[in-house]
């Protein structure tokens, strides 16, 4: 276990990266360590650790500074995959929503596979004046609604944010909630009903 540990570390350090030392190329060192170590379990698979998409690749390629053609090429591309809501309804329930930000369970060996995930959004962010615990990480969205209004545009902005943050801004720290699965349309659009709704906390 504790090598397991040890590779997860050191290939989330070199992020991927082709970081050479001589020659040796410590990234797909630890790769091929954790594919031989590693093993699926429930959600907790082992390509979440090994396979990158276009976007993830870019990011590690380019960890630090990038140009702004790379960060515009990112970001296009992950604008695309936003998938708005079917029905045309943006806000679900904010007592649900509070419940999903609240919620930092999910998508870990020991969960059962289709069990709902949390957001665990307080771990980044400041939502509501009631919770004294959050992070700092991401901005404060408390009175997120009351600053911003619920015009179209935010609204849009706003779903595509949770869905996937690097169709905004390239190689975000923020989960891309919807692109990879973590939360449903309707967690989706309870978080939204959470940051928007006039009668949420957060705007009070």
């Amino acid at each position: 276990m504790r090598k397991i540990v040890a590779v997860v570390v050191a290939t989330l350090t070199v992020a991927g990266c082709a970081s050479v030392v001589g020659e040796t190329d410590y990234g797909h060192v630890a790769l091929d360590l954790i594919k031989q170590d590693f093993r699926s379990k429930g959600p907790a698979t082992l390509e979440r650790v090994t396979v990158q998409d276009d976007a993830q690749q870019l990011c590690s390629t380019f960890p630090k500074e990038r140009s702004s053609e790379v960060n515009a090429r990112i970001e296009a591309a992950q604008l695309k995959t936003v998938k708005l809501p079917a029905d045309g309804k943006y806000l679900g329930k904010w007592q649900e929503g509070e419940k999903v930000a609240q919620n930092g369970r999910g998508m870990q060996s020991s969960d059962a596979l289709g069990a709902p995930n949390g957001g665990n959004c307080y771990a980044c962010h400041q939502i509501t004046k009631q919770e004294i615990s959050f992070g700092n990480i991401g901005p404060s969205l408390y009175q997120y609604g009351k600053v911003r209004g619920g015009s179209d545009e935010i609204v849009k902005y706003t779903w595509c944010k949770i869905y996937n943050a690097q169709a905004y801004t390239a190689c975000s720290n923020m989960p891309r909630f919807g692109h990879n699965g973590v939360l449903t349309e309707a967690q989706i659009k309870d978080v939204m009903a959470l940051l928007l709704d006039p009668a949420s906390p957060v705007n009070k």
